[in-house]
């Protein structure tokens, strides 16, 4: 057991009182969150993790939360378990809020943003609250030696995406750029450590450090039009959500680059590549990404629907213009896994 993981989590629900701790964690991470919180009043552990956060889910959860009065919640595992613990934050009635304590055992970065995420009748909702940003976060790389060396690398394309959609969201500014080009050098360099060398520390250390400011930089400048896809396609469709961003972002890049150089020349120079759109198809390349949706399970005749419920979603910051047939030209490219024009 990651010792000092498990003492972060002893002193940080200690500095918030804890007296009754809800744990967050999926059924595949119980073993982990057994050790790391061994040492906490656990008063509940939570199991029905599900991602993308079905309403209903959220609603058991939150119960659960409220029948054993919990005044801490602590959740491990990914971006689904973290979402999960949001979900529950968002509408607790305690005096004071209910905080979260993040426990990642991947490279989702949803830890460290403000954005809750809730999926009803084939709908995702997404919005930012202050009380569903984690209050501490526990990171330590050897929690992530369990993901398979493919899950670890979509993981880390989802965090890559966070920094790369972040250049042309609503808030990006001259901060959240810097962040950006930091997370994505950061990452370039460290997914194929860990593709190589899978129980390797150091590569995990650095993939780690990417994800967190890589989400920071997206948490700061807000979602761009690639989220905004693979939020309806997640709904909608419940397709895998690590895989789905590794299969967009290449065709949304190839779409926005041309109405964003500053952008373009920034992500080409932190992939050492003479173009961003060449630097992430080597990347891509280089880990074996996925590059289908109808690999994803995703039915062609969907495409049409998924565009009509894309198009007014588009943020108004996007750099260029984009039309319904554009979409479906993305999309379909996507689903084909044709090389992004």
């Amino acid at each position: 057991m990651p010792e000092r993981a498990a003492e972060a989590l002893r002193v940080e629900a200690a500095t918030y009182g804890a007296r009754r701790v809800l744990v967050i964690a999926s059924p595949s991470s119980e073993q982990v969150a057994h050790d790391l919180t061994s040492g906490l009043p656990v008063v509940h552990r939570h199991d029905e993790v599900v991602q993308h956060v079905p309403v209903e889910v959220a609603e058991r959860a939150r119960a659960a939360a409220s029948e054993h009065e919990a005044d801490l919640l602590v959740s491990i595992g990914g971006g689904s378990a973290v979402g999960l613990a949001k979900a529950v934050a968002l509408t607790s009635d305690r005096p004071g809020g209910l905080p979260i304590v993040a426990v990642p055992t991947t490279y989702a970065g949803s830890e460290v943003t403000d954005v809750w995420g809730l999926t009803e009748n084939g709908r995702k909702t997404t919005g930012s609250d202050p009380r569903v940003r984690p209050v501490a976060i526990v990171y330590d790389a050897a929690l992530t030696l369990s993901m398979p060396t493919r899950l670890s690398v979509v993981s880390g394309l989802n965090a890559f995406a966070h920094a790369v959609d972040g250049l042309w969201a609503p808030r990006a500014d001259d901060r959240t750029a810097s962040l950006a080009r930091d997370g994505i050098a950061a990452l370039a360099a460290a997914l194929p450590q860990v593709a190589d060398e899978p129980q390797g520390l150091a590569g995990r250390e650095e993939a780690l450090r990417g994800a967190y400011v890589s989400a920071l930089s997206f948490a700061l400048a807000g979602s761009g039009l690639h989220h905004k896809i693979c939020h309806v396609l997640g709904g909608r469709h419940d397709l895998p959500h690590a895989e789905t961003h590794a299969v967009v972002l290449p065709h949304v890049v190839a779409l926005n680059m041309p109405g964003a150089p500053e952008a373009e020349r920034l992500v080409a120079d932190a992939l050492g590549a003479a173009s961003a759109a060449l630097g992430i198809d080597a990347l891509w390349d280089r880990l074996d990404a996925p590059r289908s949706l109808r690999d994803l399970g995703l039915e062609r005749e969907a495409i049409p629907g998924a565009v009509d419920a894309i198009l007014p979603l588009v943020p108004d910051s996007n750099p260029v213009h984009v039309t319904a047939g554009e979409l479906i030209d993305l999309l379909t490219a996507s689903w084909e896994g044709a090389r992004p024009r």
